[in-house]
């Protein structure tokens, strides 16, 4: 729940900054259960930010204040944690570790100026985090990695590292070692790998600096060679390495600043020891976020249009400069209403200015484009759930906003003289459908309320309502998306239940037959009398529908002609043998009768209907299911298992090849049954441990299996 005002346990104003060179905006990435939340409750603790910081077992943690994150014990939402460490104000953004919210991620991704990699010193890291750090490499972002969980009993703080130069690459070296205790274990202190010296947390936070033990100098020589010369390998100076290995000893201060340059620039990965719960390298992280980690001065901004997409000069972060600042994420609070997170990359947002908002480009998402002007009547710090207000947010900084009318995730905040639109960022496509039914006429206004609100902050999330299987149809990233989207959904008072998803099939005729309708009523007054005789032809696959006239001698009058091909047009649409659409026939209309008085329009669209069943009865009707072709990217590893995964959902390979965006990673192209896919989502992540994607098209239509057709009529039957 957001929260204005002063929160418990929250020390202080909010922080406010003159200047983007005293801004630092970092995402946390790493799989679920890695120790982001922690980690941000030990740096907001250490910095005075909060009092004491909470537990993610106990729901108390600052960023996991949504119900469903404290229910699942997990992310599931980006959240804001900003605090001041020496002048710099540091806007974390927590984001979540499951796949399913790789939308709140790509949103981080997209606030932030670098990357903090949170990798456990016990588990290792899922496939996934390696992606997004080739994702990251892809658009220059600088990247640390934080080694957490160091107190955890299978702790491998050395073979952590190792994995995380496999699997990321080079220049990912550490700046400290862990230190362990008398009993072998547990880690009391850090040993600083340029300075030479000695953390020592044995004594509490902050830790007392001293000389390294004369046990421990062998250790740290060996790694900081490593670590010096990979620092003067990205040293602009080109001297250093020729001194260097001539035996100079290079000054602490050069290589410091070496250092920073070179991770602010996304060439240098350094690799910090922690432990959030004992505060072991808390100091150390909070130096390379404000030192080394670049300002939004140093970081590329997104490219901008007119909202008309006519081009406009490249954006610089200047609080003078035209306002640009694009809603990275909006929620809707019941009590305070929606709630938007802003990251300005231009000029400043004041309060009680009028602002232009525009939204573009994802129409197809269930965002229609939209433009209007808004008063923005206060502007706030975010701190998880609270909001702290504050007099201006400049260029560079993260800011919140609340009650506007429009704003939706994605939208550009621009000035109303000069309306601009910042590039979309690349949104997953939702690939688990979820079919959702309200149990009572009250219950379905509430849900298409609450449902418009889910859309306006979740771009991840599409909205379908089917009108062939007349289906609701929610388009989830996966599991554990649709249990919190079913959840908010219920949250908001709308009592609902899931059906199973139905795939929109055809149905067409196998064999040519003749059909012969008859409607004779006679009721007092004007009777119904129609006649006709048709005759019913398949066409090839995609050909539509044909209507042919050869009645001879008026058998039925011209003027009813069009009434026969009403009436089985209709028929068509409500299906024959399954309730599905009869697509691709000819129909030739041969011959009938009719009735001088009780002829009518009507009578004859019934008797047509009539006609097109009767030659179903005598003629052969298949049921044809929607072919997709899908393009699934894996790691090479996992191609094996996916390719025979595709016979058993009677899918044809069509071949493979390497991704194109590098990485060992291949793409697999198939075309497979719609009705095979509805819950491939969840089954590709549980295939390749979560590393797996998939994008799906429209191919064709083809006949469904005899065996699964008897089933669906059978099914319609009952």
């Amino acid at each position: 729940m957001a929260q204005k005002g002063q929160e418990k346990g929250v020390t202080g104003p909010a922080p406010v900054v003159d200047e983007p060179g005293r801004v630092r905006n970092v995402v946390l990435v790493g799989h679920s259960g890695s120790g982001k939340t922690t980690l941000v409750e030990a740096l907001l603790a250490a910095t005075g930010t909060i009092s004491r910081a909470g537990s993610v077992t106990e729901g108390t943690t600052t960023c996991d204040h949504d119900p469903a994150a404290v229910k699942q014990q997990r992310s599931v939402s980006l959240a804001a944690a900003p605090f001041v460490h020496n002048g710099i104000k540091v806007n974390l953004l927590d984001s979540p570790g499951y796949a399913d919210f790789v939308g709140e991620l790509r949103a981080g991704l997209r606030a932030a100026d670098a990357a903090l990699f949170v990798v456990p010193s016990a588990d290792g890291m899922d496939a996934a985090t390696a992606t997004l750090w080739e994702e990251c490499a892809s658009v220059g972002m600088p990247r640390a990695v934080a080694v957490t969980r160091l107190d955890h009993q299978r702790a491998d703080f050395d073979e952590t590292v190792a994995l995380c130069q496999r699997v990321f690459g080079d220049n990912v070296l550490p700046l400290y070692l862990p230190m362990l205790g008398d009993d072998g274990v547990s880690t009391v202190g850090l040993m600083g790998l340029i300075t030479q010296r000695v953390f020592d947390y044995s004594k509490g936070y902050p830790p007392e600096v001293r000389d390294p033990d004369p046990e421990h100098v062998p250790a740290i020589a060996e790694a900081r060679n490593e670590l010096i010369e990979g620092i003067i390998a990205e040293s602009e100076d080109e001297t250093l390495m020729e001194r260097y290995l001539a035996g100079e000893e290079i000054d602490t201060e050069v290589l410091i600043n070496d250092l920073e340059t070179a991770v602010a620039r996304g060439h240098f990965y350094p690799v910090i020891p922690t432990c959030a719960e004992s505060k072991v390298g808390i100091d150390a992280l909070l130096e390379v976020l404000t030192s080394a980690f670049p300002s939004p001065l140093e970081h590329d901004l997104p490219v901008v249009t007119g909202v008309d997409g006519s081009p406009r000069p490249p954006l610089t972060c200047d609080p003078n400069g035209p306002l640009v600042a694009e809603v990275v994420k909006t929620t809707i609070d019941r009590h305070v209403g929606r709630v938007s997170l802003v990251r300005v990359f231009s000029g400043t947002l004041s309060p009680e200015a009028t602002v232009h908002i525009s939204g573009h480009g994802m129409e197809e998402r269930g965002h229609p484009d939209h433009d209007s002007d808004e008063r923005i009547a206060h502007i706030y710090s975010p701190l998880g759930a609270q909001l702290r207000e504050v007099s201006r947010c400049i260029a560079g900084d993260i800011c919140a906003i609340t009650k506007s009318g429009t704003a939706e995730t994605g939208d550009t905040i621009s000035a109303k003289d000069d309306p601009l639109l910042i590039a979309p960022w690349e949104m997953p496509e939702p690939m688990l459908p979820v079919a959702v039914v309200a149990k009572t006429r009250s219950d379905e206004d509430t849900l298409a309320k609450n449902l418009g609100r889910l859309v306006a902050g979740d771009p991840t999330m599409r909205l379908e309502r089917n009108p062939e299987t007349h289906q609701m149809v929610l388009w989830c990233m996966g599991e554990a998306h649709a249990d919190v989207v079913l959840d908010r959904l219920r949250g908001g008072g709308a009592d609902i239940d899931t059906e199973p998803v139905r795939v929109a099939l055809r149905e067409t005729f196998v064999t040519g037959a003749k059909g012969h309708g008859r409607h004779v009523k006679q009721s007092g007054g004007h009777g119904q009398y129609a006649v006709c005789d048709i005759e019913v032809e398949p066409l090839e696959r995609g050909s539509g529908f044909e209507f042919a006239d050869k009645v001879v001698g008026g058998a039925v009058p011209h003027n009813y002609i069009p009434s026969v091909e009403k009436g089985v047009r209709a028929q068509m649409e409500r299906g024959i043998v399954a309730g599905y659409p009869v697509v691709d026939l000819r129909v030739t209309l041969f011959d009938g009768k009719a009735h001088s008085v009780d002829s009518s329009d009507a009578a004859f669209q019934t008797a047509g209907q009539l006609a097109l069943r009767d030659a179903a009865d005598k003629g052969l009707v298949t049921l044809l299911e929607p072919v997709d072709e899908i393009v699934i990217r894996i790691p090479d590893a996992y191609v094996g298992a996916v390719m025979s995964d595709m016979s058993s959902r009677r899918g044809r390979v069509l071949g493979t090849e390497p991704d194109p965006a590098g990485g060992e990673r291949t793409l697999v192209r198939a075309e497979v049954p719609a009705t095979e896919l509805v819950r491939y989502a969840v089954e590709l992540r549980s295939m390749t441990s979560g590393s797996g994607t998939f994008g799906r098209s429209f191919a064709r239509y083809e006949p469904m299996p005899s065996h699964l057709a008897e089933a669906v009529r059978k099914e319609h039957a009952s």
